[in-house]
C-alpha cells in the first residue's frame, strides 16, 4: 500500500480523464489498496487561479473539486505549521509557492509526490511519475 499526493495539475487530470495521465499511471493511481491526497494548498492553487480566470472550471471550485475528489476517493491533507515551516529548509530551486508547499508536505509526512514537473524532480523528495 502507497499514499501518494498528487500535484493540483495531476489531480486536475485525472478529474477530467487527460491522456497526459498514462494507462500504467492511471492503473497504479486507481488501485484501491492506494490511498491518494489532495491537499490544502492545491485548493488554494484552484481557488486562486479560477478567481483569477486561469483556470476555468464549470461550477465554483468549492463546489466542484469536494465532490470530484470524493469521486476519485482523493483524501483531504490539510496543511500543518510543520508543513509551512519545511519551506525555510528547500533551496530555491523552484518558485512557485504551491508547488513548494505540496514539496514540503511531501518532506514532512514521507509521502511520494505524483508530479510530471521536472523542477519538482530535483528536490530530494519521493516521485511518481510514469
Amino acid at each position: 500500500m502507497a499514499t501518494y499526493l498528487l500535484d493540483t495539475c495531476v489531480a486536475l487530470w485525472i478529474f477530467e480523464g487527460s491522456p497526459r495521465i498514462s494507462p500504467d499511471l492511471r492503473d497504479r493511481l486507481t488501485d484501491p489498496s492506494h490511498d491518494l491526497l489532495l491537499s490544502d494548498a492545491s485548493l488554494l492553487e484552484i481557488v486562486i487561479k479560477h478567481g483569477l480566470g486561469k483556470l476555468p472550471l464549470p461550477r465554483p471550485p468549492s463546489e466542484l473539486i469536494p465532490t470530484l475528489a470524493a469521486r476519485h476517493m482523493m483524501d483531504p491533507l490539510p496543511l500543518s505549521a510543520a508543513d509551512i515551516w519545511r519551506i525555510e529548509k528547500l533551496s530555491g530551486l523552484h518558485r512557485d509557492p504551491f508547488d513548494r508547499l505540496l514539496v514540503a508536505q511531501a518532506l514532512e509526512r514521507g509521502l511520494e509526490l505524483v508530479t510530471p514537473d521536472p523542477k519538482i524532480q530535483e528536490y530530494d523528495v519521493p516521485v511518481l511519475w510514469m
